[in-house]
């Protein structure tokens, strides 16, 4: 199937690895062009290299951290210098730390903010206007399942992800008129470094064998990969899902059982 994205530009955050690298390679590989960013000049080269040996594209590294309102502005400004535009927004980011509501002082719940929440807010508003200009556009933000179901010990990235989901609505409606769509992608358990993070160690127990008792609970019976989200990402990138806007879409192997 042809995603009618060549020629179009896209923008991919926290893209040197994981979630974010496999959506760009997925968005270069229909013909899209890329940049991506990342805290991590080396880490970041590398990824863009490897996504540029496969596009049909060109990819641009632009370093960035999320969390600076200089590289914000920066990196969407180099978008639209070295391309002319920007049309596809991939908001994207680590998410905070695990643990429960009392181990979080005020400091922690400002970072979580900062990181999930306002960082998205951030990109949005400088994104937005570029997107006016020509009149359709595209943002996804990556969210977690954390949205959708209950995980122990998520009380950061619930709390703040939630937000993310309600800015989003509010966004797809104001943004309907100018043909800009505003969706949420909900990763479920997907083979990613902070899915590694968050395995409890047990003695005699192998990484792959505590992925595995993860995966125990997922009704497709295993764990996720990065490009099968990235499928996804593409797709609402694209003109074909121009009657897509407002959803928040669960990539989890079928792991929330319920109707609707």
């Amino acid at each position: 199937m042809d995603l009618q994205l060549t020629g179009k530009t896209a923008l991919v955050l926290a893209a040197s690895k994981g979630l974010g690298k496999a959506c760009a390679a997925a968005l270069a590989a229909e013909g899209a062009n890329i940049v991506v960013g990342a805290r991590d000049r080396s880490t970041l080269d590398a990824a863009a290299a490897e996504i540029a040996a496969t596009a049909k594209g060109r990819v641009l590294a632009v370093p960035t951290d999320v969390l600076r309102p200089e590289d914000a502005a920066n990196i969407v400004a180099a978008t639209v210098r070295e391309f002319g535009c920007l049309d596809i927004l991939v908001n994207n980011a680590g998410g905070p730390p695990f643990g429960k509501f009392e181990s979080f002082d005020e400091s922690a719940w400002q970072s979580a903010f900062d990181l999930t929440l306002l960082s998205t807010i951030r990109f949005c508003r400088l994104a937005i206007p570029h997107m006016r200009k020509t009149g359709s556009g595209r943002i996804i933000n990556i969210t977690s399942l954390t949205v959708l179901t209950y995980l122990p010990q998520s009380v950061l990235s619930t709390s703040l992800r939630l937000g993310v989901v309600g800015m989003a609505k509010m966004l797809s409606d104001e943004l309907g008129p100018d043909h800009i769509t505003v969706n949420n992608v909900a990763p479920g358990l997907i083979l990613t470094d902070r899915v590694k993070d968050t395995l409890q160690p047990r003695p005699g127990a192998s990484t792959e064998e505590l992925l595995a008792e993860r995966a125990r609970s997922i009704p497709v019976g295993r764990i996720g990969r990065p490009e099968e989200l990235a499928a996804l990402v593409a797709f609402l990138a694209s003109p074909l899902a121009a009657y897509i806007t407002g959803a928040t879409i669960p990539v989890d192997g079928g792991a929330i059982r319920r109707p609707v």
